[in-house]
């Protein structure tokens, strides 16, 4: 049951992952909201930019997680066009 109920909470597709980062903005957006009330001026918009480019970071770090599923064998494209580390060798 425990499983079932921490399934819930695991970010599986692309959707779901952009459903969470929308939910993340918004929460960031508010709270950016709140500080430039509570803080008047430069301050509370350095705050506001703060929250808001939280929402960049945890955006990536979510989307990294939910890389979209290949099939065994396949490539990732544009793999060959990548520079060599050691072209010489």
């Amino acid at each position: 049951m425990l499983k079932k109920l921490a399934r819930l909470f695991v970010i599986k597709t692309r959707f779901e992952a952009f459903a969470v980062i929308y939910a993340i903005a918004v929460g960031a957006v508010s709270r950016g909201y709140q500080y430039m009330d509570l803080y008047p001026g430069p301050i509370g918009y350095a705050f506001f930019a703060a929250c808001t480019g939280v929402v960049f970071i945890a955006g990536a770090k979510i989307l990294d997680a939910t890389a979209a599923r290949r099939k065994p064998g396949e490539e990732r494209r544009g793999q060959d066009r990548r520079a060599q580390p050691y072209p010489n060798h």
